[in-house]
């Protein structure tokens, strides 16, 4: 079956046939009318390339560095929920596929194995913990102090859902009685159900504010990613607060639509930002081409949801390993065929509006 799998289409094809129809609705939905979650992939098509030649492109390298760390792509794991719902390994698995490929796994606050579990499968991997302040913030605090014990290198603090959006899927999926959440313990569960508090949606604390940004570097003392920023103003407000990174991200469509696609407000973000932190940007990314438009435009790395789930409902651990290699590999080829040597070689002139060659006649 993988011999056939040339892209990432091909996986989304062949995971829909294998997910049961309620979980595949939940991953796949978007917010109400799913126009941002259309235009996340459209909004790349729309932007072309201005390839150079004869630039001695026989080694072309795509490492370079996240927050410190050597990674062998930019090409990273964004946070999706619930890994278990498409493979009985789940986030296991994920990880160890992103260890092998030299890149970078961020585990969901509402992943389906434990802190603990994927630590002691993969303790040699670069992991970062997204993290939803829930109005119980004592369990955050729990699961944030395992995550410093596991080593895990950063904190992904999404910004965009003090509250469930309105999605397509119709209703929350609820996890069979067969999976749990790995980081909501049996006595954190109890705690949870004694103050009335339902996970995941009802647990979101809505009265966040920037301020906790503070807390969370308190807790765990390590470097906090926010994500979810779609405006300067709000670039500007993260960095005031000590955020350490950006991920321009509109949750994958999935919270308020008609919101800006990512790819469209990065230079905008990047531009607010000079280059004090780091900027990554995810949404609507499904090959190598769009990986290459998104360094061109001031992205330092990329991160994929959606097609790490189709790659894992397809085949585990090989599936999602095999994503990220074809990824790779396009990005590779695309920046070989423009010209570009390395990382550093990428430039923002290499991409322009599809207007940009009508507006010259």
């Amino acid at each position: 079956m993988m011999a056939k799998f040339v892209c990432l289409k091909d996986y989304e094809i062949e995971a829909e046939k294998i997910c049961d129809r309620h979980s595949w609705n939940y991953y796949s939905s978007g917010a109400d009318e799913e126009i941002t979650l259309k235009e996340n992939e459209l909004a790349y098509k729309r932007l072309k390339l201005r390839p150079s030649f004869l630039r001695d492109v026989s080694n072309v390298d795509v490492s370079t560095n996240i927050l410190g760390q050597s990674v062998d792509s930019p090409i990273c794991i964004a946070p999706t929920a619930q890994h278990g719902l498409v493979n009985q390994d789940g986030e296991v698995a994920t990880a160890k596929a992103a260890a092998k490929m030299g890149t970078i796994f961020t585990m969901s606050t509402f992943s389906t194995r434990s802190i603990g579990e994927v630590n002691e499968e993969v303790p040699n991997g670069i992991k970062w913990l997204q993290c939803y302040i829930l109005i119980a913030r004592d369990i955050v605090k729990r699961m944030l102090e395992r995550a410093v014990a596991a080593d895990f290198k950063a904190i992904v603090l999404t910004v965009d859902a003090p509250l469930t959006g309105k999605r397509r899927a119709g209703h929350p999926l609820i996890l069979p009685t067969d999976q749990k959440y790995g980081n909501i313990d049996d006595e954190m569960s109890k705690s949870l159900a004694n103050r009335g508090i339902i996970i995941p949606g009802g647990a979101l604390d809505a009265s966040l504010t920037w301020k906790d940004i503070a807390w969370l570097k308190e807790v765990a003392n390590l470097p906090v990613i926010v994500k979810g920023i779609l405006t300067a103003e709000d670039a500007e407000l993260a960095i005031e607060h000590g955020a350490s990174a950006i991920i321009v991200s509109n949750h994958g469509g999935r919270q308020l639509d008609t919101s800006p696609v990512t790819i469209e407000v990065l230079p905008e973000i990047v531009t607010a930002v000079r280059g004090r932190v780091e900027v990554y940007v995810d949404g609507g990314i499904r090959t190598g081409t769009d990986v290459l438009k998104a360094l061109a435009l001031g992205a330092k790395a990329v991160l994929i949801g959606r097609p790490v789930l189709w790659g894992l409902a397809c085949n585990g651990e090989n599936g999602v390993q095999n994503v990220l290699e074809i990824l790779k590999s396009e990005l590779k080829t695309a920046m070989a065929l423009s010209g570009c040597r390395c990382i550093s070689d990428i430039k923002r002139s290499l991409v322009v509006k599809e207007d940009y060659y009508f507006s010259k006649l």
